[in-house]
């Protein structure tokens, strides 16, 4: 009887995590805009109306899987976004954003096939930066 009821909790686990409604780029303009596009600016390249007179200028964040081999860092943006792991970074202006840390989990893979609990407003963030690369 223990197979059947493994299957059963597997089965939900699945089914909890494809109702799970998993934030898209525009989700994560919203958060953009309110939070990085003063440094960033709009596009996304450093040149936002703050970046003006930083040393050292904003990162261009539409050239990061570029910086990267070509695959986008999903590990490295998402532990500098939430303060987690700012080594190497220059400077000291990149404020650690809190708020992104709250709210629903949203499972993240993040390039090593294991989902991990990522808060959405975290995870719609990471999303739209990835759609900028260029």
């Amino acid at each position: 009887m223990k197979p059947v009821w493994a299957a059963l909790a597997f089965g939900g686990i699945v089914a909890a995590c494809a109702a799970v409604d998993m934030p898209e780029a525009p989700e994560g303009a919203a958060l953009f805009d309110e939070n990085c596009a003063v440094c960033h600016g709009d596009s996304g390249r450093g040149d936002g109306p703050w970046s003006a007179g930083m040393s050292p200028m904003p990162a261009d964040l539409t050239v990061l899987s570029r910086a990267n081999d070509g695959t986008f860092p999903m590990v490295r943006i998402l532990s500098v976004i939430d303060g987690y792991d700012r080594t190497g970074l220059p400077g000291v202006e990149m404020p650690e954003f809190g708020l992104l840390l709250r709210g629903e989990t949203v499972p993240v893979d993040v390039g090593d096939g294991v989902f991990t609990p990522t808060p959405r407003p975290l995870a719609a963030l990471l999303v739209y930066i990835e759609s900028l690369q260029r």
